[in-house]
């Protein structure tokens, strides 16, 4: 296909990386939905999305570049896009943290929208050092156990302080 070609349908870059993030975002949102619903435990789920996550950086390397670098640098999709996957995609952790606050696991004071996007940014930031570097100092599971346990222990409630 020639470079012109593409723009018949696409009218730019910015354009091309927009539709590629939307289409991989149902089938990421799709399959976290699956695979979080396998869990009763709101800990349990909390890590499983943490795990799923961190694999699909491993398994789709390519992709990940692109979300991780090039859709990143795009002002368009930066400044102007709502994508309402992606929100639907964080809010899987908010509603995770309510979960367990209603089961009284975690604290009632976390606030989900704010532990939903903390918990996201460290996902994210080991994602996004994974697809920039050559040498990985740790495996995926460990990454995913390591992030779930900072927080979780800041969200468990403790009985001895309530």
């Amino acid at each position: 296909m020639a470079d012109g070609t593409i723009y018949i349908y696409f009218e730019n870059k910015d354009d091309i990386l927009i539709s590629l993030f939307e289409e991989q975002m149902k089938a990421v949102l799709d399959n976290m939905m699956a695979q979080i619903s396998k869990e009763n435990d709101p800990v349990r789920k909390l890590y499983r999305f943490a795990l799923i996550h961190l694999q699909l950086i491993e398994q789709s390397k390519s992709m990940a570049e692109i979300i991780q670098v090039e859709l990143r640098q795009s002002s368009k999709f930066m400044k102007e896009y709502k994508n309402e996957k992606f929100l639907q995609y964080l809010n899987l952790i908010g509603e995770i943290v309510r979960e367990g606050q209603e089961a009284g696991v975690f604290k009632k004071g976390v606030i989900p929208d704010i532990a939903k996007r903390a918990f996201f940014g460290a996902l994210d930031e080991m994602s996004r050092f994974w697809v920039l570097s050559s040498h990985k100092k740790y495996d995926i599971e460990t990454a995913a156990k390591q992030i779930s346990e900072y927080f979780l222990n800041g969200l468990i409630r403790d009985p001895a302080r309530s």
